[in-house]
């Protein structure tokens, strides 16, 4: 599986405010490693959301099995 870290970079054309991309460059802050950690920020944030979703069936059901008939092998816990 590929993961987003172990990418290549690829150049791009994006549009920004002009107010804040002035505001950056006078802070020196580097624009394109900032887009790209808000981005993988973004995408994980939203893999999360959809897999969350994808499983909210499984989730509920499993989450009432327990409240049921607690967690399994919880007799054989000794803390």
């Amino acid at each position: 599986m590929t993961t987003l870290a172990n990418t290549h970079k690829k150049a791009t054309n994006i549009t920004l405010s002009s107010d804040i991309l002035t505001e950056t460059k006078a802070l020196g802050i580097n624009i394109s490693q900032s887009c790209d950690q808000l981005l993988r920020e973004l995408v994980r944030n939203e893999r999360e959301r959809r897999w969350l979703q994808n499983n909210a069936d499984f989730i509920a059901a499993y989450n009432q099995i327990v409240a049921d008939e607690g967690l399994p092998l919880d007799s054989s816990r000794w803390f």
